[in-house]
């Protein structure tokens, strides 16, 4: 398939998520909107919780690329930022919070959640062997545990606090983590 169709299917199940919920997305909606045949979605994605696990993890609205600032506590504070912008910005912070709400209550959605974040901390093992290869981070310091307290912070704070991240949210946040609160 075409990368701009592809993305314009992504787009269309995004929005239907943010608008309907994930039990008024369909396979049916999707096609309409994008204009591309439902039999040609169901070629490629078998059921409506495999398009959205593609589409929020291949969808140009939720793109992250890992920063390479030069060093372990501009990178972490670079990623910190763009999970910000993810969660406080239009459209990605309406996709976010939508499909973390369904997934609560369908398994299906929960998997493609959980796809969705083994994708991102994929794309961020980069960050952290970098860090490695520089000598800041010690070899049995644990990835996730580190993008869990980082990336915690901001859903907490931003999606179920309801505050507004600071200017210097990304740099405080990383160095407690980094450097710890005593």
């Amino acid at each position: 398939m075409a990368p701009r169709k592809e993305q314009e299917i992504f787009r269309a199940t995004l929005g239907l998520l943010v608008e309907r919920g994930y039990e008024g997305l369909t396979v049916e909606g999707v096609a309409e909107r994008s204009g591309v045949n439902k039999t040609t979605i169901y070629r490629w994605w078998p059921s409506k919780a495999a398009l959205l696990a593609a589409a929020l993890i291949e969808a140009d609205a939720l793109a992250v690329d890992p920063p390479d600032t030069g060093s372990l506590r501009g990178d972490l504070e670079a990623l910190v930022r763009e999970i910000s912008a993810l969660l406080t910005e239009s459209p990605s912070a309406e996709i976010a919070v939508a499909a973390l709400g369904a997934a609560v209550h369908q398994p299906e959605l929960a998997e493609a959640t959980r796809h969705f974040f083994a994708d991102r901390l994929a794309r961020e093992q980069e960050v952290f062997e970098r860090a490695r290869r520089r000598g800041e981070l010690r070899e049995d310091a644990d990835p996730m545990l580190i993008m869990d307290l980082l990336g915690g912070a901001v859903w907490l704070r931003a999606v179920f606090r309801g505050l507004p991240l600071g200017d210097d949210f990304a740099a405080e946040a990383v160095r407690t983590v980094l450097d710890g609160a005593a």
